[in-house]
């Protein structure tokens, strides 16, 4: 019987094969329970993992698509954070509506960075959509208007939470990816566009949900 690393690898790879990108899971002959999708507790524990995952030089190729802005950036290295690429991060995953930037939580891009490099392994090497970042309060009280999905305490107020996907790979398998961290909130939202649904990654409370 397969195990559920075994299932989750296959998945990966299916969707590099683009087997089912823009279709169910249950089209596609995967499982359709999330459950099946879900790596083991352990897959992303530092105690489990090769320390070199860890300690290599961290690189976020990042895409906004709401801006058009593309950057390809070695931030980590050595154990330390390299400030200008920081800095530049920061104004990548900025508040485009309301032109404000602000400090994000490097755990933020500790996972961001970790869910590119592990899918990297399977050759996605998709650029990670930022849909969402830093959002000014006045940004997130008009979405909250308008019906979006926006928590009225959102932790995208205080740089700890962004929206994301990545071309081809289905949002059930990035957002179980995601959860495995155990490093704090994941939102599982599906839409049957062209472009697919997205997931929401923050640094609060482990917690999940649809919406």
């Amino acid at each position: 019987m397969p195990t559920r690393r075994h299932v989750l690898k296959k998945s990966i790879l299916l969707t590099a094969a683009g087997l089912f990108a823009g279709t169910s899971l249950a089209q596609s002959g995967e499982p359709k329970k999330t459950g099946q999708l879900e790596p083991p507790p352990d897959l992303f524990d530092s105690q489990a993992l090769d320390i070199e995952f860890w300690v290599k030089p961290r690189t976020l190729d990042l895409v906004r698509p709401a801006s058009g802005e593309r950057s390809k950036l070695l931030y980590w290295k050595d154990g330390e954070m390299i400030d200008s690429a920081y800095q530049e991060l920061c104004h990548l995953l900025r508040d485009v509506n309301g032109k404000q930037a602000a400090a994000i939580d490097p755990k933020l891009l500790e996972t961001l960075w970790a869910t590119q490099a592990y899918v990297a392994r399977f050759g996605m090497t998709r650029p990670l959509e930022i849909l969402s970042g830093y959002r000014t309060p006045e940004s997130n009280r008009r979405l909250i208007e308008q019906g979006v999905p926006a928590a009225r305490k959102s932790l995208h107020m205080e740089g700890k939470a962004a929206d994301i996907r990545i071309a081809q790979l289905h949002e059930e398998v990035l957002g179980e990816l995601i959860r495995s961290f155990r490093q704090g909130g994941v939102g599982f939202y599906y839409r049957p566009s062209a472009n697919g649904g997205w997931i929401h990654t923050d640094t609060g409370l482990q917690r999940s949900w649809k919406g």
